[in-house]
């Protein structure tokens, strides 16, 4: 089964600034063969349930490494079992409404 997930890492007791772990957390995303894509408030992957899940833990792993102490993590995610979708058929949806199709 694939998933679209929406997911936010937030590292605690590291600072302010948190821009490191997202970076190393794309690494970890990608290095698992997602192809993640970074928005201001988190990032949004697609790929099998299995792979996905995995890649969440590695990240929770890594960022555990670079001396964050707590994570908070926020993930939303989706999945449907009547067609194929990703996250460039959903996007591309919303603008035909749009007229931008």
């Amino acid at each position: 089964m694939n998933v679209i997930m929406d997911l936010c890492i937030v590292p605690i007791g590291v600072g302010v600034s948190v821009s490191r772990f997202v970076a190393a957390c794309h690494r970890v995303l990608t290095e698992a063969g997602l192809d993640p894509h970074l928005h201001p408030y988190g990032t949004t992957i697609e790929g099998p349930w299995e792979q996905v899940m995995a890649a969440v833990r590695n990240c929770h792993e890594k960022v555990h490494e670079m001396g964050a102490p707590r994570i908070s993590t926020t993930i939303k995610l989706g999945t449907r079992t009547d067609r194929p979708q990703s996250m460039q058929d959903k996007v591309r949806s919303v603008k035909e409404q749009l007229g931008g199709g």
